[in-house]
């Protein structure tokens, strides 16, 4: 199945070879999110869900930046409206920054964050939103909402806890602190560090390593292991029951077991 992707603004898409990239196109503003970016990258993953041809995406900014955070102009407009009007128009914009979120992290494919620079606030929360995290040397992160009197909005207080561990997470969250890539590295925040000329091919070449598998396989493993830590391993193992049914019917699993019974009778 492909779809046409709507001309955009903000965020380019492109497919190499079955793995896509998607750039946050904001470079001016260290790829700050507008409402219009967002909605851009919400497109991007989507279309990349339903296109057969895509295998994984790597999340990455064009510029020296991942992603500054949300925009500040958009804040300030926010804050002009008339006071009763600023909570119920947050909770609209909210609405709009999750989709952003969960159509990432739900996606049934492969998606790495090429942290390109710094990440910051709504920024950090869009590559922990991410199944993995590729950052180049030198790459500065930071859960930055506390000094913008704010917290965590884009699912950093959920995907964070997971990587470092509910102290950490705390320590990291509550003194806004900036965390650099070696030690985002070495406390499980980022996953991979790389040279600045090699990190978006590495990003790839990962993303190629981990979509070689049947797509149903995939997944159903991702969407599995994305409930291990709120279920019972009674409910896990109910999941792998179905999943694993699933994949009895694949055309992928059935041309693996001829493949090996042919090889095997030779």
């Amino acid at each position: 199945m492909t779809s046409e992707l709507q001309p955009a603004k903000f965020v380019t898409f492109s497919n190499t070879n079955g793995i896509a990239t998607i750039t946050l196109n904001r470079p001016d503003v260290r790829n700050a999110i507008n409402d219009q970016m967002r909605a851009e990258l919400i497109s991007a993953f989507e279309h990349a869900g339903k296109d057969n041809a895509v295998k994984a995406v790597v999340l990455t900014g064009a510029g020296k930046g991942f992603c500054s955070g949300g925009d500040i102009a958009g804040m300030q407009e926010r804050l002009a409206a008339e006071p009763g009007e600023v909570a119920f128009n947050g909770w609209k914009r909210q609405q709009n920054t999750h989709k952003s979120i969960a159509v990432i992290h739900g996606l049934s494919k492969p998606v790495i964050a090429a942290v390109n620079g710094a990440a910051f606030g709504l920024g950090l929360d869009l590559a922990l939103a991410c199944d993995f995290i590729i950052a180049v040397d030198g790459a500065k992160l930071s859960m930055s909402f506390i000094k913008r009197g704010l917290v965590s909005d884009g699912g950093g207080m959920y995907f964070l806890p997971r990587r470092v561990g509910l102290v950490r997470a705390k320590e990291l969250i509550l003194s806004a602190r900036v965390v650099e890539a070696e030690e985002a590295l070495t406390i499980g925040m980022v996953d991979r560090v790389a040279p600045a000329q090699q990190l978006l091919s590495e990003a790839q070449a990962w993303a190629q390593q981990l979509s070689i598998g049947s797509p149903a396989a995939i997944a159903l493993t991702k969407s599995i292991l994305d409930k291990t830590f709120e279920s019972t391993h009674e409910q896990i193992f109910a999941l792998g029951r179905e999943a694993q049914a699933i994949c009895y019917t694949t055309s992928e699993h059935r041309q693996s077991v001829a493949e090996f019974l042919d090889k095997k009778a030779r």
